[in-house]
């Protein structure tokens, strides 16, 4: 094999690698079998990759009982792994809000973050139409928020409509202060206009795997 072989086959099972982060973030805990499917390899192809990534501390299984059988070995990342996504300056973040804590009170930085969240809400409000139905303006919403970082995606199921955030760019910060999440349900209803509920359901700051909404219309 050349030489420029070897580092095209380098590269391809790095992107492959990358891939399996992006889904083991995005869906959560996987098989091997299922990944494999996804990314158009072979199962053992796939188990090649996850072992490289649990010897990197980056993934790890999980023995799932399906109730008949040997359990199924379920995969997931570990929090090596989620520290290699995106967290939006966080030590900074952390570092000016304790400053302008320190400097303004409380009172100060509750004025800062509504302040910062009628810009974001205004500046979402440009790009999502009033006009368009619920499930239209909840794309447009996701695709802003995923040029964010926040992997963000919609879903329609039996219970209703979810708006999923799979990753948060700013949870150290948010973790330092909790009101910038509570300001960003804020934004969301405000995008989303009247008559619309949207309920957080699940919380990474709670320990869940990502943040989950859901957005109905207001019972009259």
């Amino acid at each position: 094999m050349t030489q420029s072989s070897k580092s095209g086959t380098r590269r391809s099972a790095q992107k492959s690698k990358d891939q399996i982060r992006r889904l083991l973030k995005s869906q959560g805990p996987m098989e091997a079998s299922v990944l494999a499917k996804e990314l158009g390899v072979s199962a053992m192809a796939a188990r090649q990759h996850l072992y490289q990534l649990e010897e990197q501390g980056l993934v790890e299984a999980q023995a799932v009982s399906n109730g008949v059988g040997r359990p199924a070995k379920h995969w997931q990342l570990t929090a090596k792994a989620n520290d290699m996504f995106p967290d939006a300056h966080a030590d900074l973040t952390v570092d000016l809000m304790g400053s302008l804590t320190a400097v303004f009170g409380d009172a100060g930085l509750d004025q800062l973050l509504e302040r910062r969240a009628h810009e974001q809400a205004a500046a979402y409000g440009q790009r999502v139409s009033k006009g368009a139905t619920l499930r239209e303006r909840l794309e447009i919403l996701a695709e802003i928020r995923s040029e964010d970082g926040y992997m963000a995606e919609v879903q329609e199921t039996a219970e209703g409509l979810f708006f999923t955030e799979n990753h948060c760019p700013i949870c150290r910060a948010a973790t330092a202060c909790s009101r910038l999440c509570a300001r960003e349900l804020d934004v969301f209803c405000a995008v989303m206009g009247d008559g619309v509920e949207v309920e957080r359901t699940e919380h990474i700051l709670k320990g869940a795997r990502r943040c989950v909404y859901k957005v109905s219309r207001s019972r009259q």
